[in-house]
Order: structure tokens, then C-alpha cells, then sequence
């Protein structure tokens, strides 16, 4: 069974930055997601990235944000730069175990204040 666990979640200034990790343990499948809510918010996708590298940004963090994969490491990375107020949320990671069932984290709190 897959284990997920982010962490790298803080508060910090508008214009600053948070590099936020993803550990997954176990047997997974192809590649990671990265979901972000806020409160009284839907959840909703902020990147991916699979293991033959393909990577999708939403349009709010594309050019700010960015999303790497340790593969020998099962560990996601989601460097994220020039933060806004309006990126403030907790963080969730997203992947897939060799059962192809979908395994979540429990998320870390990103909190960005003007």
C-alpha cells in the first residue's frame, strides 16, 4: 500500500518562495499531482508530472511554479516561486499505486500574506 506525505508548507510573504515535497512509499504507478484547496473551495489540480516527463501546469501558477520527479526516490517536488495571496491553501499530492487505486497525502497548509 502506498504511503503519502508532503510536507514544505508555510507562511510567508507575498513575492516569496516555498519548495514543497512529496514522499511516496510503496509500489506506485505512473506519475505525481499536485491539488491545492482553499477554504469553501473546490479542490483543484495546480500540476503534474509523469515519469516519462510530461508536465501540465494550471494557468494561475504556469511560469511561477514548477514541478520535478526524483523517480529512484518516488519523491515529487513543486518549487514554487513569486507566491500570491491568492495561492494560499492546503497542498495535496497525488499518485498511483501498482493496484492503480488513487492515493492521497494529507496535505500541507500554504499560507501567503500582503
Amino acid at each position: 500500500q502506498v504511503l503519502v506525505v508532503e510536507s514544505g508548507g508555510g507562511l510567508v510573504l507575498a513575492g516569496g518562495s516555498l519548495n514543497l515535497s512529496c514522499v511516496a512509499s510503496g509500489g506506485t504507478g505512473a506519475g505525481m499531482d499536485w491539488y491545492r484547496q482553499a477554504p469553501g473551495k473546490q479542490r483543484e489540480l495546480v500540476a503534474s508530472i509523469t515519469r516519462g516527463d510530461y508536465r501540465y501546469y494550471s494557468a494561475p501558477v504556469k511560469g511561477r511554479f514548477t514541478i520535478s520527479l526524483d523517480s529512484a526516490k518516488n519523491t515529487a517536488y513543486l518549487q514554487m516561486n513569486d507566491l500570491k495571496p491568492e495561492d494560499t491553501g492546503r497542498y495535496y499530492c497525488r499518485t498511483s499505486g501498482i493496484d492503480s487505486l488513487q492515493y492521497w497525502g494529507q496535505g500541507t497548509q500554504v499560507t501567503v500574506s500582503s
